[in-house]
């Protein structure tokens, strides 16, 4: 009987290694879905989508309550607002998504000190901002307008007081990937883990941007 001889070209066994190697899972292979994504990033992607649900009704019910006040009279969180402060608290929480850009950058190119560098600055940011925030919410409650003070100062509370925790879990998600960075359980093959972190980052950013221009800015 003939011999069949199977030729490879050369390089195609070191080509088929490495696509399957450093750069981790691959379209097609197991825990990818049909579009290419993979299993976590759709999961993130559809989590936020559910997200956007959440404060849509929480904003509309804001802006459904914010300008009734007591019978009367009362004073309503419009009423003891300081813009500039928390201007600039907004600001540090945008720039937060620049270092959050950076930290993705980082570890796609296996540069574990800047990631953990820019993990940490993004945390660091978004912890200053929630410290503003408990400080405002503070100030406020010493002005008289608490959670059950009035429904617009309920509708508020509601809807900031809910941004701040998802937040506050990012800080938490950030500093685990820090942690893990630090122990060296975070290589170049799981970048897309703070990737899909970064996806969340980003989205609350996005959602403050929302919410501080119909609460704060728009009469």
């Amino acid at each position: 009987m003939a011999e069949t001889t199977t030729v490879v070209a050369p390089g195609a066994h070191d080509v088929a290694h490495g696509a399957h190697g450093a750069g981790g899972l691959q379209p097609g292979d197991h825990g990818w879905t049909a579009t290419g994504v993979s299993n976590e990033k759709l999961a993130m992607w559809m989590f936020l989508g559910s997200e956007c649900l959440l404060f849509g009704g929480l904003i509309s019910t804001y802006l459904l309550y914010k300008s009734r006040v007591p019978v009367g009279g009362g004073t309503t969180p419009a009423d003891v607002y300081d813009i500039p402060f928390t201007s600039v608290s907004s600001g540090v929480l945008l720039f937060s998504s620049l270092t959050m850009v950076l930290a993705v950058v980082a570890i796609a190119r296996a540069d574990h000190r800047a990631t953990r560098i820019w993990l940490g600055s993004t945390a660091l940011l978004g912890s200053i901002f929630i410290a503003g925030q408990v400080y405002e919410f503070t100030s406020f409650v010493k002005e008289g307008v608490g959670f059950t003070s009035n429904v617009a100062s309920t509708a508020f509370f509601t809807l900031t007081g809910f941004h701040g925790v998802h937040v506050t879990l990012g800080i938490v998600m950030l500093l685990s990937l820090l942690v893990l960075s630090i122990r060296g359980r975070l290589p170049i093959e799981r970048a897309e883990t703070v990737e899909i972190i970064g996806l969340y980052w980003h989205f609350v950013d996005v959602v403050w941007i929302v919410i501080f221009t119909i609460v704060y800015l728009i009469p």
